[in-house]
C-alpha cells in the first residue's frame, strides 16, 4: 500500500526524527496490525501556506493512485494573516486533489484539523486568544468542506490545547514525538475502521 501525506511542518515532523512524525508513526501502526505499508511519501515543507503547497504538488506531480491520502494545511495562512475566504478555496482545491491521488475515493482521505499554536511557549507575549479564535475559524472551514466532499476528519485541535505546551518539541513551537504518536493513534482509528 501506498500514502501520500500533504502539507506543512506538522507533515515533515519540523524538529522530530523521521520515525517520530505522525504519518511514520500511522503507517508503523498499520504495519503492526497486518497491513502492507511504505513509509509515507511526503510533499510538505515548514512555512507552506496553501499556496505554496498547491505550486508543490504541481510540480511534484505525485503519481497515484494512492491507498491513503492526508491533508494538513492552514495553520500558515492563519500565522501570515491571509483570508479565510482565500483559504476555502484553495483547500477546497486541494481536498480535490487529494482525493483525486486516492484513485477517486474521498473515503481513503484523512484531513487533519490545524492545532493550537497559541497555547506554545514560543506564543509568549502574543494574543492567545486571538490566535485560538482565528485556528478555530479556519478549522470550521476545513471541516465543512471536508465533510461535504465525503472525506474524514480528524480533529487533532482539542488534544493540542491541552497538551500543546508540554508535549512540544525542542525549538518551543512544534509538537513532539508524543503529541505526534497522540494524532497518528486518532488517524488510526480513522483507517482501522476503513481497511
Amino acid at each position: 500500500m501506498r500514502f501520500l501525506a500533504l502539507g506543512d511542518s506538522y507533515t515533515i515532523g519540523e524538529a522530530v526524527l523521521p520515525e517520530e512524525r505522525w504519518g511514520h508513526q500511522l503507517c508503523a501502526q498499520m504495519r503492526q496490525n497486518g497491513i502492507e505499508i511504505g513509509d509515507p511519501e511526503i510533499i510538505a515543507q515548514t512555512g507552506w501556506t496553501t499556496d505554496e503547497l498547491l505550486i508543490a504538488i504541481q510540480e511534484r506531480s505525485p503519481k497515484g493512485p494512492y491507498d491513503w491520502v492526508s491533508l494538513l494545511i492552514g495553520v500558515n495562512n492563519q500565522y501570515r494573516g491571509y483570508s479565510l475566504e482565500v483559504y476555502a478555496a484553495e483547500f477546497k482545491h486541494l481536498l480535490e486533489m487529494a482525493i483525486g491521488f486516492a484513485g477517486g475515493n474521498a473515503q481513503h482521505v484523512l484531513v487533519l484539523s490545524i492545532p493550537d499554536w497559541g497555547v506554545t511557549p514560543f506564543a509568549e507575549g502574543r494574543d492567545r486568544v486571538q490566535i485560538s479564535h482565528e485556528i478555530d475559524e479556519f478549522n470550521v472551514v476545513n471541516a465543512r468542506l471536508t465533510k461535504a466532499a465525503g472525506a474524514y476528519y480528524v480533529d487533532i485541535t482539542p488534544h493540542s490545547r491541552m497538551n500543546g505546551a508540554i508535549e512540544v518539541a525542542g525549538d518551543g513551537l512544534h509538537p513532539s514525538g508524543a503529541m505526534y504518536s497522540y494524532w497518528s493513534a486518532l488517524a488510526w482509528e480513522t483507517v482501522s475502521r476503513n481497511s
